[in-house]
């Protein structure tokens, strides 16, 4: 190879090597039977090209060290959230275990209407926080009312979803989940609150946890009416469905409770 083929041949590797296309051909310009000019810009290349892929090297290790330490920190934020969701449901011994059982269930109909990986996980997530915005409510709210809640209190709780959006959204993270919290009481009829969303405008994921929610409401104890049977709780949700629910989300729900596949 003659010297303006190995020049040409260099100019090429610098290239390959400029746009990150890194090889050994470099290498081959570096004998001793090659001319020196070539030699000592090949020379001088390679050392470049080493140290540049050791700094890439070390940069890839901190972008790595950064994304396991911001999952850490996602993981432990959810933790402590959830853990404060769970304390706002045992501030009432009729709610107690609530956000556990709606979390799950909200995740068994998710699964079986063939939701997949981080789907499930953002729905278990909206059914687990979907009380949150209820945590600076007055414990009179909690207080038995022999089964008629005042006005005012009625008000309150009609809040709490915009409530939990506020207190969730600086955590993006969370990503739809939050959408979840903020949709879980809007209906279909677009009779529900707090923006009166209708049909399509409502995520899915926001009428799955709804449904839970409404389920276990009817299968729970509570001041205002006695324990249902899953049976009667089914009822009355068909009853609901098309105008407050979806239906398919209602069918999935029958689907998990013939499987026991329940919390």
């Amino acid at each position: 190879m003659n010297a303006a083929e190995l020049e040409k041949k260099l100019l090429g590797i610098i290239s390959d090597i400029a746009e990150g296309r890194y090889s050994d051909d470099i290498m081959e310009l570096t004998r001793d039977d090659v001319p020196d000019t070539v030699r000592t810009i090949a020379e001088a290349v390679a050392l470049m090209m080493v140290k540049v892929e050791a700094r890439e090297f070390q940069l890839q290790q901190l972008v790595d060290e950064l994304k396991e330490l911001n999952e850490k920190i996602r993981k432990n934020t959810i933790a402590a959230v959830t853990a404060m969701a769970h304390a706002l449901a045992a501030r009432d011994t009729y709610t107690e275990g609530h956000t556990s059982r709606v979390a799950e269930l909200s995740h068994a109909i998710a699964r079986e209407l063939g939701l997949e990986g981080e789907d499930l996980e953002y729905i278990r997530l909206g059914g687990a926080l979907h009380d949150i915005g209820k945590i600076g409510f007055p414990d009179a709210l909690f207080a038995d009312h022999e089964g008629k809640l005042p006005s005012n209190l009625v008000k309150e709780i009609n809040r709490h979803p915009s409530i939990g959006v506020k207190i969730l959204k600086p955590l993006d993270f969370l990503g739809p989940a939050i959408d979840y919290v903020s949709a879980h009481h809007e209906r279909l009829d677009g009779r529900g609150y707090p923006r009166g969303l209708k049909g399509d405008q409502i995520p899915l994921g926001a009428q799955i946890v709804s449904v839970a929610d409404i389920y276990d409401a009817i299968t729970s104890e509570r001041p205002y009416q006695e324990k249902r049977t899953p049976d009667t709780a089914l009822a009355i949700l068909y009853g609901i469905a098309g105008t407050r629910i979806r239906l398919e989300i209602v069918e999935a729900l029958e689907r998990v409770l013939a499987n026991n596949d329940t919390p």
